[in-house]
């Protein structure tokens, strides 16, 4: 077994989950020690940070001789839950699949960058390599977002599985709710209810439409349109009453060029004139990085010249974008994110790991 399956068997092994996703999930402070040692041992500097409680990020910094650029590597370290698996963080390999929670979604990817860090402290190279293992990328990206207010770097590669195709586009995301208002009253008094439930669905239509004209108008090259739909919903308390209120949890995802601004006003026509609230929950902005920058150049050339795509996941290079960083994803192949059977295609990690050290040491110099 491989020095790369190896350790990734050791991670995924690791519960990770985030909590969270499910609340009582034990979080990443348990793979963040052993991160942590790992790369110690390996030569690295190491520096752990909390960024909530009982969830620290692993930075390891494999300190260049001078002269040279530096290079962020970027994995997260969270997993979903693993309802519905059967051996979720028992890592198993049948021929070229190595199986497991994470495997895929991406622990590999985290292995490969642990990897590359040791490498560049044996090859001693003239820029700094940081390796960057975060905290709740499968939430709110608390995690990168802390690395990206602390660390600088001349370029980054974020390791999320691509498939072996360099991305450099991805969609964001708006989440948000719209509550509709009534007026509870007996089932029997039509004089005197208002049905909120009823209202929303005047607002479920109207979603229903805007997410058809988006994608009937694509506006990006690599990512077509952004897209809407309903996520839960929630309202009324039993059969004989009208229903005060209705809540809809949704989700937009957007493209480069849409805006928060924009997005809010789209939200707040949903609503109309009914009586009711808007909230924007959370939202993450996508990504477009300049097909020139080096470290796309880089990427490409050292993984043969492949397919240049847009991916419609989040991911957090965006954040490292926002923060001046030029930035590129590349990872392995697989199957199976959030899904109940879940694999990485080991040949194809460690063909990222030998493409990861070979840009390190061109790029860092």
């Amino acid at each position: 077994m491989s020095e790369l399956s190896e350790l990734t068997k050791q991670l995924v092994a690791i519960d990770s989950v985030n909590p969270e996703l499910i609340p009582g999930a034990v979080g990443e402070a348990e793979i963040a020690r052993f991160i942590a040692d790992w790369l110690h041992s390996a030569g690295l500097e190491v520096e752990v940070e909390e960024v909530a409680s009982g969830r620290p990020n692993v930075v390891g910094i494999a300190r260049g001789t001078g002269g040279g650029r530096s290079l962020l590597l970027n994995a997260h370290t969270d997993t979903v839950g693993v309802a519905g698996m059967e051996r979720g963080h028992e890592p198993y390999v049948e021929g070229d699949r190595l199986y497991g929670r994470g495997a895929y979604d991406m622990k590999t990817s985290l292995a490969a960058i642990m990897l590359a860090g040791a490498e560049a402290v044996r090859r001693r190279l003239r820029g700094d390599l940081v390796v960057t293992a975060v905290v709740d990328e499968e939430v709110a990206s608390i995690g990168t977002e802390a690395v990206a207010r602390r660390y600088r770097a001349d370029g980054a590669i974020v390791s999320e599985p691509t498939e072996m195709r360099v991305a450099v586009a991805h969609k964001g995301f708006v989440a948000f709710e719209i509550e509709t208002k009534g007026f509870a009253a007996h089932g029997s008094r039509p004089d005197l209810g208002v049905d909120a439930i009823a209202h929303m669905g005047e607002v479920l239509v109207r979603l229903h439409e805007l997410d058809r004209r988006l994608r009937a108008n694509p506006s990006h090259t690599l990512l077509a349109s952004g897209s809407l739909h309903a996520s839960v919903i929630e309202g009324g308390q039993e059969y004989s009453s009208y229903p005060e209120r209705c809540l809809l949890q949704a989700e937009r995802r957007t493209v480069p060029g849409e805006t928060l601004e924009h997005v809010d006003g789209e939200i707040r026509d949903l609503l109309g004139d009914l009586d009711g609230s808007t909230r924007v929950v959370l939202a993450r902005p996508p990504f477009e990085v300049d097909e020139s920058e080096s470290i796309v150049e880089l990427v490409r050339r050292h993984a043969g010249d492949g397919e240049v795509v847009g991916v419609p996941f989040w991911a957090d290079s965006a954040l490292l974008a926002g923060a001046g960083i030029p930035t590129v994803l590349f990872g392995p192949s697989g199957e199976g994110a959030h899904a109940v059977v879940e694999w990485v295609d080991l040949p194809a990690a460690e063909r990222c790991l030998e493409i990861y050290v070979a840009v390190a040491e061109e790029f860092c110099g």
